[in-house]
């Protein structure tokens, strides 16, 4: 299985390269599910270009987008509505993120670019009493139950690829994103962090190659 499964990742990719969709957008709803109605103030770190922020300010006053390239900060200016309650900085996460507290902050496919504990510890110092955070992550596959579940991904991804593209005449490009780099925590080591920064916090790993973490502050 696990000299099989490089082999099948690479076909995957490839078949996703003409059928792409986004992975992360996939859980966007998923996290308005965990949040309260209405919103006063959230945070959505590496915002990208904004997908999560605009959904987060239909029920938000205000939502706050903090990401490091520029480039794609522009691109979410652009798509965002001017009369929308969503702005977005470039920044450090972890030393520039807009003053707060704040009731919600989400976090999609971007920690493992970050010092996992310092992550998780400033985020808690930014969230209101009774607010939630909410990551959404990628992990590094080591024992066999990684292997299967990734396993159990492939048809599911593939099934998604042409629900997603069904009807279109062309490949929809990808959303546009930042530069990436693989995740260096197995879920395991993940789950030991959460538990010491953020105890209570609930994790699960989910398809798609993604884990969750909501956590309530009390």
């Amino acid at each position: 299985m696990t000299t099989l499964l490089p082999r099948i990742m690479r076909a995957l990719e490839q078949f996703h390269a003409t059928h792409p969709w986004d992975h992360n957008a996939h859980y966007h709803r998923w996290i308005l599910r965990r949040l309260p109605r209405r919103i006063n103030r959230a945070l959505d770190v590496g915002s990208g270009s904004g997908d999560l922020a605009r959904l987060l300010a239909s029920q938000a006053g205000t939502v706050h987008g903090i990401d490091a390239d520029p480039t794609i900060v522009d691109r979410a200016r652009e798509l965002t509505d001017p009369a929308a309650p969503a702005t977005f900085a470039v920044g450090d996460a972890l030393k520039e993120v807009p003053p707060g507290p704040y009731d919600v902050i989400t976090c999609v496919a971007t920690i493992h670019h970050m010092p996992f504990g310092d992550a998780l510890t400033c985020f808690r110092q930014h969230l209101a009493p009774g607010g939630t955070l909410v990551v959404v992550g990628v992990y590094r596959p080591q024992p066999r139950s990684d292997y299967l579940i990734d396993a159990m991904a492939i048809p599911a991804n593939v099934a998604m690829a042409w629900i997603k593209n069904k009807g279109r005449r062309a490949p929809r490009p990808a959303s546009m994103t930042a530069p990436t780099r693989p995740a260096t925590m197995t879920f395991a080591d993940i789950v030991r962090g959460a538990h010491e920064a953020l105890p209570g916090s609930r994790l699960r790993r989910r398809l798609f190659w993604r884990y969750t973490l909501v956590w309530h502050r009390h």
